[in-house]
């Protein structure tokens, strides 16, 4: 394969300065130098996740990924974080619903190691009972601090309320107090031997390295793993709500309520995605949580924080308003985010705002790149959708081509008012009489802090 070397190292990816190349064993490996930096940042990922977890296992692939970190037949515990250390490198490994991922950073004189280390992790990790013990223990611990957290259990709801059962996105990854309490070794060794394998793995390598000498070893390393998977079936469909679906949980000697409310929206691939990713960043996302922000939290201060985030992934992940309200307060700050909702779907967006928001997604690209993470993620999610080496360089103009029009088509296809998921976790209403008169003096700037937004580029 033949690229030519870009000069300024902190340019725009695109094909000209990123090697591409794919294994006989199906494993994708993507390459940018960068000797601006004498690290080097690996991540990737493999097509392994809860997708793949029996019915009844929920929270197995997150368990087997957390087990993984601690021993391989090689390396117990204590020597792979002896030789991690001792080369001052750093690595991880976490489950979602379709993949799971693998990140590391170390020197860049050391990438064959830190990859023979990774390697070993995903190719032979030995599941000892000791560590199957803490893990389990620490995830029950985790998953009884959710059940007392109010961002988390509305978030949690929400994801119940939108999907159908049918569908991985209507259960937890991180599972549950039954389902972990009843994994085996056996499971998580079992699960591990028949999912994990080389098809379909991208592996992107960003730093001081020169990309042939960087390919050739993850080639040398990983090249004859010849492991397979079944077949994944496809994902069942998931119907638009119909009809507002609401659960409000009780979590008593809590002061703030915690709001989700949305619905299924595009996935990554849909052709509706940049659009409703424009539409969000007006609603809910430019300057202080765009239109959300600006009237809900700053003109009736009525909300902590409140924002919009649009996720699409690989099947149609959430398209979510979230917010923190006094408890008294939750139903007049829903009643503003249906007007807004409502105005985003009944009237076209001024150009004005419109350009501010071009300008913010455009703009805010480059801080993304800034560093070999950013530069790595961002090429790991062009090769997971599909969008093309050359993406980023296209990105200005694809965010500039949409218009009013799209952003008013997007938000009336995919933005029901009247038809929602809604989950509200916090104290009993009835209790908050005293705390709401007290929200009435507090001005808006010491509120407490705002939580990010989100979305792909």
């Amino acid at each position: 394969m033949t690229y030519q070397r870009h000069t300024a190292p902190r340019s725009l990816p695109g094909p000209d300065d990123t090697l591409r190349q794919t294994l006989p064993n199906g494993i994708t490996i993507l390459v940018r130098e960068n000797f601006a930096s004498p690290a080097v940042v690996v991540n990737g990922y493999l097509e392994v996740g809860a997708e793949d977890e029996p019915r009844g296992s929920f929270g197995l692939a997150g368990f087997v990924s957390d087990v993984m970190e601690r021993g391989t037949r090689r390396r117990p515990f204590d020597q792979l974080y002896e030789e991690v250390e001792s080369i001052g490198a750093v690595f991880g490994i976490g489950s979602g619903t379709h993949i799971t991922s693998f990140g590391a950073k170390s020197l860049a004189e050391d990438l064959p190691l830190l990859l023979d280390i990774l390697s070993d992790v995903i190719r032979h990790p030995e599941f000892p009972e000791r560590q199957v013990e803490k893990a389990r223990t620490e995830i029950l611990t985790d998953l009884h601090e959710r059940a007392h957290d109010t961002r988390r259990m509305a978030s949690r709801t929400f994801y119940e309320l939108a999907y159908p059962e049918t569908h991985p996105y209507h259960w937890s990854q991180l599972g549950y107090p039954e389902t972990i309490s009843a994994v085996t070794r056996e499971d998580l060794a079992d699960f591990h031997a028949r999912y994990f394998a080389p098809k379909g793995m991208v592996i992107v390598v960003v730093g001081g390295i020169k990309a042939e000498s960087a390919a050739e070893s993850i080639g040398d390393i990983f090249g004859d793993w010849d492991a397979e998977r079944p077949e994944r079936p496809l994902l069942p469909e998931v119907p638009p709500l119909a009809e507002r679906r609401e659960q409000r949980i009780t979590l008593e000697e809590k002061t703030q309520s915690n709001l989700v409310m949305g619905w299924p929206g595009p996935a990554r691939r849909d052709r509706d995605f940049l659009a409703c990713h424009v539409a969000n960043t007006v609603l809910g996302v430019f300057g202080m949580y765009g239109r959300l922000g600006r009237e809900i939290r700053e003109r009736n201060g009525l909300a902590y924080y409140v924002y919009s985030r649009i996720d699409g992934g690989t099947g149609p992940g959430p398209w979510r308003v979230i917010g923190g309200f006094d408890p008294s307060r939750v139903d007049l700050g829903l009643d503003l985010i249906v007007t807004e909702l409502r105005r985003l779907r009944d009237e076209r967006v001024p150009d004005d705002e419109l350009h501010d928001s071009h300008s913010y997604l455009t703009g805010s690209l480059p801080l993304h790149l800034e560093t070999n993470e950013g530069v790595s993620r961002s090429l790991l999610n062009i090769e997971r959708h599909g969008l093309g080496l050359d993406y980023l360089l296209r990105y200005s103009a694809l965010i500039h081509e949409v218009n009013t029009d799209d952003v008013q088509a997007a938000a009336q296809r995919w933005l029901n008012p009247d038809a929602f998921a809604l989950a509200v976790a916090g104290p009993d209403h009835s209790d908050s009489a005293l705390a709401a008169a007290e929200a009435e003096e507090l001005p808006a700037d010491d509120a407490p802090g705002l939580a990010p937004s989100g979305g792909d580029l």
